[in-house]
């Protein structure tokens, strides 16, 4: 099937920086939201991007004109999904809302019509229960901002097709943007998956008093390099985005359990920057400020503890078919910016330490830390890493 005309639901933050990505690859592109006063706020967002990629000479001013004019910009759903190839719909993340706009964009659309949804935890399973199309739902995860980042996770439901999987990747690829498959709706799919589980583990050690949040912070920073701590980043990205993921990952993983730090945080709404308080204080609301944290306290807390569990989240996909190691290390690299992939750096530490660790994590905090099955019958082989030659990838001795 050829996309020729893409629809994008909702203008907010996500919604109009997937209407550019789009409409820059030369895509005609509806762009629907609730009320024109978004829509309007959405195409002045996408102008100054544009704008950027002129000043930076990404793209010449005659096609920055053309893409602009490939954006037709709409109220009403059923005009903008009637003609739309490909849905991507990027609404608030609420389950029963998106359920009910895709019940209507299954009636309004063609019946050839891939309908995508933009989310970084809701299962893909569940908003496809609302369409007759069950098999045309896909997750297309999009990384913020869609215009800068790389990165796009394709998430299948349970009754996702192998040719609307196909299909949306090689959308992601004309997008300019490099696709990662998780082959199975899994809560926090591969990106969130790997990396809040361990967040939530270093939240509980705060909480239960083992270490304070400044020593985690200063570990992070001054012992593995890292742009700014683990809080810290909490608190950049929203410690209300987090939560969401988290919360879904509760409600449906046995032995997982949102910290109590985190929960306390969303409680009172300080939820980070934007809110001018999470973890740390920001006198000016909105705008990022790093915390000043003392490096004498970098001392006491393990800084590759996240790693650990965020090693063993990994393997799990893996053992179960969900995704490659080399997708995992493109969805560590691309979206979260780091300079190695997860299991590039397991194999770098050695499969039995971060074992031999994650017992002890098990012990106490618990049976979800329990080690993967697959990291053990590494270490059975004896496939350690690069000090034997072989671990999830193999060297040269």
């Amino acid at each position: 099937m050829e996309i020729k005309k893409i629809a994008v639901i909702g203008a907010g933050a996500m919604g109009h920086g997937i209407a550019q990505v789009a409409a820059m690859a030369g895509y005609d592109v509806t762009m629907r939201d609730i009320k024109e006063e978004f829509l309007k706020r959405g195409m002045e967002k996408i102008r100054w991007s544009i704008g950027k990629f002129i000043e930076k000479g990404k793209i010449t001013p005659s096609e920055a004109e053309k893409a602009l004019r490939r954006i037709k910009t709409l109220v009403s759903l059923e005009d903008a999904v009637k003609e739309a190839d490909f849905v991507v719909e990027a609404i608030p993340e609420k389950l029963d809302l998106k359920q009910q706009v895709f019940k209507e964009m299954d009636q309004y659309s063609q019946k050839h019509t891939i309908l995508a949804t933009n989310t970084s935890a809701l299962p893909i399973t569940e908003i496809a229960t609302a369409t007759s199309r069950p098999e045309k739902v896909i997750g297309m995860h999009f990384f913020n901002p869609p215009q800068l980042m790389r990165l796009v996770e394709v998430i299948m439901g349970e009754k996702t097709s192998e040719d609307t999987c196909n299909i949306t990747i090689d959308l992601v690829r004309k997008f300019g943007k490099e696709p990662v498959l998780c082959k199975k709706d899994v809560p926090g799919f591969i990106a969130n998956r790997i990396t809040i589980s361990g967040t939530n583990l270093v939240a509980w050690m705060v909480y239960k008093g083992e270490y304070t949040i400044e020593e985690v912070d200063a570990a992070a920073m001054y012992k593995a390099g890292m742009p700014m701590g683990i809080f810290a980043l909490l608190d950049f990205t929203g410690i209300d985005i987090a939560y969401h993921v988290l919360k879904f990952m509760e409600e449906r993983e046995p032995n997982f359990k949102v910290s109590p730090l985190i929960k306390e945080k969303i409680e009172k709404g300080e939820i980070g920057v934007k809110a001018g308080k999470g973890f740390y204080t920001y006198p000016d609301k909105g705008k990022w400020a790093m915390p000043q944290i003392s490096k004498d306290k970098a001392e006491k807390f393990d800084p590759m503890t996240q790693t650990y569990v965020m090693v063993n989240m990994a393997a799990e996909l893996i053992r179960n078919n969900i995704a490659t190691p080399e997708d995992i290390d493109k969805t560590m690299k691309l979206g979260f910016n780091m300079p190695i992939g997860i299991l590039e750096l397991a194999d770098t530490l050695g499969i039995d330490l971060i074992v031999s660790k994650l017992k002890e994590i098990e012990s106490k905090y618990g049976e979800f830390y329990k080690p993967s099955p697959l990291l053990e019958e590494m270490i059975k082989k004896g496939e350690l890493g690069t000090k034997t030659g072989k671990g999830f990838y193999t060297y040269e001795k």
